[in-house]
C-alpha cells in the first residue's frame, strides 16, 4: 500500500527522523494560514502517489503568504503528469505546505527488502535528489550499501560508515547517524516494503532533515496495523483495483488487450508469459485464488471486462480447490449478465474438468475451449488481433 508524503514523513517523525515543520492543505486559504504560520516562506508540495513531482510542476517555492495561496490555488484539482503516473495523471487533491531550509547538500537514503539475501538492505548515496534511479544504473559504485541483520537493526557502526562514506562533515555525522538508525526503525516497526528519503539534506549549520519521504507498506503484513490502513487513498488508485479489492481479488491493470483470469499467481504470471510469448499483450493481471466461489468468478469477469482496451479474453485455470465446475457455472453467469461482446478463451485442468467443458459447450455462448496453454495463447491473441 502507498501512502502520500506528509503520512510518511509522520512515521518518520514518529521514530525520531527529523522532518521540516509542515503542515497538509486543502484550500488555497488553509494554504495562507499555514505558509503565515511558517513565516511567509514557503514550498508548496503536491501530494500523489508518485515520484518527479518537480518536474511536473508539483513543488514550487513561494516568498510569501498570498505567493503560497496563489500556487496552492493553482495546484489544487490540476492534472499532474510525471514520469510515474503516464499520461493520464493524477489529480491534486492535497498539498502540503513546508517551511524552507537552507539547504548545502543533497543525500539519498534508502531501505529495500534484498530477496537474494533475505534481509533487508540500507542503502546511501552523496549524489542524492533527482533522478537517483538513472545515478544508480549509471553509476552503481556511488550506491552504498550496508545489510541489515534481524533483530539488531541499523547498528550505529553501520550509520558512521555511511555517513563518511557520503562525505558528511563531522559535525554532522552524529545527527546522520540517529537519522538513518531511526529510519531502520521506522521501516520494520510498519512492516515496511519500501522506505525512502530523497533528498536526505544537509542544512548550512550542519543539520539533516528528510526533505522528502516515501514508504510502502506490506500489504500482507496490514492486519497488524489496523491504524495504518487508515492511510489509505482510493483516490490514488485504479478503480478497477479497488473494486477487485473489495471481493477479495489480486487485479492490477496492465495496459495490453488480452483480459487474463487465472486461479494462482504463479499460473497467472506464466500465463502473462505465454500471451507475450504468443505475441499478445496481457491487458491485466487477475487471480481469483484457489478458493473462490461462483459470485466472485463473475465479479472476476466483470471488473476485468470493464477496461475497454480488452479485445478478448483468456480464462486459465488449475482446478484443485476451485472446481472447474464452479469456474464454469460463474462465467456462464456472468457472460450472459454482462451481454459480453469480446471473445473468450477458457483452458482448463483439474477436478470436475468434464463437467466444467459441458457447461460451457452447452451454455450457447460463444467460448472457445482450449487444450493446453500454448493453444489456449495462440487462439486468444488471434482473436485479440
Amino acid at each position: 500500500m502507498k501512502i502520500h508524503e506528509y503520512q510518511a514523513k509522520g512515521i518518520l517523525a514518529q521514530h525520531g527522523v527529523p522532518v521540516p515543520r509542515g503542515e497538509v492543505v486543502y484550500s488555497p486559504e488553509e494554504a495562507a494560514g499555514a505558509a503565515k504560520t511558517m513565516g511567509g516562506s514557503v514550498v508548496v508540495k503536491a501530494q500523489i502517489h508518485a515520484g518527479g513531482r518537480g518536474k511536473g510542476g508539483g513543488v514550487k517555492i513561494a516568498k510569501d503568504v498570498d505567493e503560497a495561496a496563489e500556487i496552492a490555488k493553482n495546484m489544487l484539482g490540476m492534472k499532474l503528469v510525471t514520469h510515474q503516473t503516464g499520461p493520464e495523471g493524477r489529480i491534486v487533491q492535497r498539498v502540503l505546505i513546508e517551511e524552507t531550509l537552507p539547504i548545502e547538500r543533497e543525500l539519498y537514503l534508502g531501505i529495500v527488502l534484498d530477496r537474494v539475501q533475505g534481509k533487508p538492505v540500507f542503502m546511501a548515496s552523496a549524489a542524492g535528489g533527482v533522478d537517483i534511479e538513472e545515478i544508480a544504473a549509471k553509476s552503481p559504485e556511488l550506491i552504498l550499501k550496508e545489510t541489515i541483520e534481524s533483530g539488531l537493526g541499523l547498528t550505529p557502526f553501520q550509520a558512521r560508515k555511511l555517513a563518511f562514506g557520503m562525505g558528511l562533515p563531522a559535525v554532522a555525522v552524529g545527527g546522520a547517524v540517529a537519522a538513518m538508525t531511526a529510519l531502520a526503525r521506522a521501516y520494520a516497526a510498519v512492516d515496511a516494503s519500501l522506505a525512502e528519503i530523497n533528498p536526505f539534506i544537509l542544512t548550512t549549520d550542519g543539520k539533516v532533515y528528510a526533505l522528502d519521504a516515501k514508504i510502502n507498506l506490506d500489504d500482507n503484513a496490514l492486519y497488524r496495523h489496523k491504524d495504518l490502513l487508515e492511510l489509505r487513498d482510493l483516490n490514488e488508485e485504479d478503480p478497477l483495483e479497488v473494486e477487485a479489492s473489495r471481493y477479495g481479488l489480486n487485479y492490477i491493470k496492465l495496459d495490453g488487450t488480452v483480459g487474463c483470469m487465472v486461479n494462482g499467481a504463479g499460473l497467472a504470471m506464466a500465463t502473462m508469459d505465454i500471451i507475450k510469448y504468443a505475441g499478445g499483450s496481457p491487458a491485466n493481471f487477475l487471480d481469483v485464488g484457489g478458493g473462490a466461489n461462483s459470485d466472485q468468478i463473475k465479479n472476476a469477469f466483470r471488473i476485468l471486462l470493464s477496461d475497454r482496451n480488452v479485445k478478448a479474453v483468456l480464462i486459465n485455470i488449475f482446478g484443485g480447490i476451485l472446481r472447474c465446475d464452479t469456474l464454469a457455472t460463474g462465467v456462464v453467469a456472468a457472460a450472459r449478465e454482462l451481454q459480453v461482446q469480446v471473445p473468450v478463451v477458457v483452458r482448463m485442468e483439474g477436478t470436475n474438468v468434464q463437467e466444467g467443458k459441458r457447461i460451457l459447450t452447452e451454455s450457447g455462448l460463444n467460448f472457445a475451449v482450449a487444450d493446453g496453454m500454448r493453444d489456449a495463447a495462440e487462439k486468444v491473441v488471434r482473436l485479440a488481433q
